[in-house]
């Protein structure tokens, strides 16, 4: 009996600087999962792509990119551009991560989510034409 390989893919997904990319972008994270028979993570995958999408757009002012791959049979990386070079505190490797936000406060916990709900997630700067920062998350399901 041959071994069946599942083909890696990649889709990418640019937006521009609007509150309804996001919300855009989810629903395209459910049609692509869906289309690769990955429903199962759509949960999680939503979450994180939710979270990246979110903080790109509260902390750039340019356009940014939603960037899905398969990152194992069952598992798929999310990936969120932007044009801002700063890396997140706890997403660059040897940084100690921001502490939790009161319970009081209207935001600040979106990064935390990610890393409590993710299987692995890091970032890098890019400096090419689209130079900027690309922040990830793992997942696969679990």
């Amino acid at each position: 009996m041959d071994a069946t390989v599942t083909p890696p893919w990649a889709y990418t997904l640019h937006l521009p600087h609007d509150p309804r990319a996001p919300r855009i972008a989810r629903a395209t994270l459910r049609a692509v999962l869906t289309t690769y028979s990955l429903d199962e993570l759509v949960p999680a995958a939503e979450l994180l792509a939710g979270e990246l999408l979110s903080n790109a757009h509260y902390h750039t002012a340019g356009p940014y990119a939603l960037r899905l791959r398969s990152a194992s049979p069952e598992g798929i990386r999310v990936s969120v551009w932007d044009s801002d070079l700063r890396i997140p505190s706890g997403f660059a490797a040897g940084r100690t991560p921001e502490p939790r936000p009161p319970a009081t406060a209207e935001g600040g916990r979106g990064l935390h989510l990610v890393r409590a709900c993710a299987d692995s997630w890091g970032a890098y700067t890019v400096g090419t034409a689209h130079a900027g920062k690309l922040v990830w998350a793992e997942t696969s399901g679990r």
